[in-house]
Formats: structure tokens, sequence, C-alpha cells
């Protein structure tokens, strides 16, 4: 087998040591780096990996693919997990596995590895998704398996190795961040009694500090897809940029949850999703509007499937291609706009129209001339509760 291995490289002080310790093990390490919307890899990072034994390094914007592929299924789908979470960081990992995968086929290698730990969700997602692409690669997980027990441990071994780190001080918490969010968890954080201190969030206002005026948006969707932001046409990276910015100031887009997560635990997790909070309320509202009440319902309770398959890194099955099939037909009406209000951490949606839209004032009116026979109604209740007459 091909001593080659392709590392998901971060550049932090766990995938810097991962480089190291495969080194050390007789395998040639090719350092991988995605850009998901954290941000381009700095330049030390990139050098660290060298430093520290890589014999190459990756580097892959992955930013459109993202949206296009992953957000975006996510959005239309309504893929909201245990009622709170966005799914940010879950929608990541099948991407960047994917494409660690692909660098993994182009150097022949014959291993891939991760620096996630045994406690939590990224191991399962990276691990199932890399088997999906190509059983053929063994995993390789690092963390699971070394002696290190302890930061200043991995910080020791890179010094015996006269491996030149400089990191900036720690933060008490864990911290995930992409495109579409931000995963913050450890710290006083696991205390689920505590309330999350404010340094615990990077990118949403307090509802006391935004801005006393709020703001309206409108977003128009084409067959379920964001295409316009307050009548201005826009990619979808840079609808959710700047939609991102313009929530977060208005203190839209945080959320705490207690988490169950795949491996059996609960967590206590804390996320920011501006961009994704207010996308996901205006889609939702426009289907409300363009679905008939029997596909709405169908589809409301297999976002609720759609939602565990990607927390539990089960992206490439042939169920989440089902369901992205039935996704999609039901996209077609989803066409139209909605105007929402952002204020002191509030989202409310305000007004929406479409083409396809189902409502009908002439129906609906409790005013002079509405269509409406109610004279069928005595009937139709009748009939609608024939079966269960003397059921109780």
């Amino acid at each position: 087998m091909s001593r080659t291995i392709v590392l998901a490289y971060s550049g932090g002080l766990d995938t810097s040591v991962c480089v190291r310790w495969l080194a050390d093990r007789g395998w040639r390490v090719v350092a991988f780096m995605a850009n998901v919307g954290q941000g381009e890899p700095e330049r030390d990072a990139v050098r660290r990996a060298k430093a520290a034994g890589a014999a190459a390094v990756v580097v892959r914007d992955l930013r459109r693919e993202f949206a296009r592929d992953y957000i975006l299924p996510s959005l239309k789908a309504h893929a909201v997990y245990e009622g709170k979470y966005l799914l940010a960081t879950a929608l990541s990992r099948p991407l960047i596995a994917k494409h660690l995968v692909d660098v993994a086929q182009q150097k022949r290698a014959g291993a891939v590895a991760h620096g996630c730990t045994g406690k939590g969700n990224d191991q399962v997602r990276f691990e199932v998704s890399v088997r999906a692409l190509d059983p053929r690669l063994q995993v390789v997980a690092p963390v699971r398996e070394w002696e290190f027990r302890s930061r200043a441990e991995e910080l020791a071994y890179l010094k015996r190795r006269r491996i030149p780190i400089q990191l900036k001080a720690r933060s008490l918490y864990s911290i995930d961040e992409n495109l579409w969010g931000l995963s913050i968890e450890s710290g006083s954080l696991e205390d689920p009694w505590t309330e999350p201190p404010a340094d615990s969030f990077r990118w949403v206002n307090t509802p006391r500090e935004a801005p006393a005026k709020g703001a309206a948006v409108t977003v128009e969707f084409q067959q379920g897809v964001p295409v316009a932001l307050n009548g201005r046409r826009l990619g979808l990276v840079a609808l959710i940029e700047r939609l991102c910015g313009i929530a977060a100031e208005h203190g839209v887009g945080r959320s705490d949850l207690i988490e169950s997560r795949v491996v059996g635990i609960k967590s206590r997790e804390v996320y920011e999703a501006p961009a994704a909070t207010v996308l996901t309320e205006a889609h939702a509202e426009l289907e409300r509007l363009v679905l008939d009440r029997g596909l709405l319902h169908v589809k409301q309770a297999m976002a609720l499937t759609y939602a565990e398959l990607v927390y539990d890194g089960l992206w490439f099955t042939p169920l989440k291609a089902a369901l992205d099939a039935f996704v999609n037909e039901t996209q077609r009406r989803v066409t139209g706009a909605v105007r929402l209000k952002l204020h002191k951490g509030v989202c409310q949606v305000v007004g929406r129209r479409s083409p396809h839209g189902l409502y009908r004032k002439r129906l609906a009116t409790y005013g002079k001339g509405g269509a409406f026979d109610q004279s069928m109604a005595a009937g139709f209740i009748k009939l609608w509760g024939l079966p269960y007459e003397g059921a109780a």
C-alpha cells in the first residue's frame, strides 16, 4: 500500500502535531486545507505544516461549491437539526471529505487522516463520507490513538523535534467557522445552567447592542434559489455574506442548544447563523404561499429526516439522493419575494408574493364580494366527520 497520506489540515495545534506524528510513523504527509468561508489559510499555517514534515500542502477555495452543492440543498429542504441547529459545520464535512478523497486519488495516496477526537460528530462525518466515496482508502485518526493528554504535551512534542510554533493565546472555546455559520463549544458553555458569556459570540450583536432602528430586507427566490437581496441580484456566496452582515448587526441568528450527538452523548453548543436564519425563514414562508397543503406538510415532515442525515454524516447515501430528488421537484414553484424586518434579535416576515401563490383574496376575505360559498361547508363537514360518528 502507498505510504502517502492526505491529512485534513486546519493549521491549528492538533493538526500540526498530526503532521509530525504521522511523519514519525513513516507516512509521507500531504496537508489539505479547504477554504469553506473561514478565510484564506494563513501563510504561517502553510509554513507550519511544512516545518512539521508535510511533503506538500494543497489549498482549495471551496466557497462556491459549498454554497451551491451543500448549503443550497439544505436550505431547500429546511434542514434544521433538533429545531435550532442550521448545520453549518455538519454541511462542510462531506465537502471537505470529497476533496480529501480527490487529493488522495491525485497523489496516489493509500490513506487519509483527520484531527477529530473520539467524542465528537466530525469523525463520523469524515469517515463515513470517505468510505462511501472510496472504500479503498485507509482512514487514520491520530487524536484517537496518540499518547498526548494535554495541549502542553502536544507543544512539548513539537519542541522536542525543534519545530517552531507560535500560536495565538488559546481561546476557552472550540470554534468552527464557515460561510453558513459559526459553532462554539467548551469552556464555560459546558455548564448548561450558565448563560453564554459575551465573549463566546463572534458575529452577532446582542439585542441590546443592536441598532434601535431595525432593518427591512427583501429576498427574492427563483425555483428555491436566493437570487437577489434588496433588489440587487447577487451570486449565492455574495448574497450570504452580505445578508450575514446585516442580520448580525441587528442581533439575528444566535441559538443555544442542548444537542444529541451521533455518538450518544449530550453536548451544549452555541451557534451563530445570521444569514442562514433569515434565508431559512424567508424560504419557508414562500413555500407556505406556493405549495398546496398536502405537499407542504409532507415536506415539513421530511425536513427532520433530512436534517438527521446531514447531522449524522450520511450525505453520500441513496436516501439522501432520493430526498434531494423530492425536494428539487417541490421547488419548481418556489419563485417570488419575501420581505422581512430585523430588529433587536427578531426576524419577522412582513410580506410575501409569488406568481405561483395559492392565496386568493376573493376566497379568503370576510369582506364584501367574497367568492367562497359558505353553504357548502355543512355538507363538507358531514362527510369529513362521517367515519368518526359515535367513535368516542
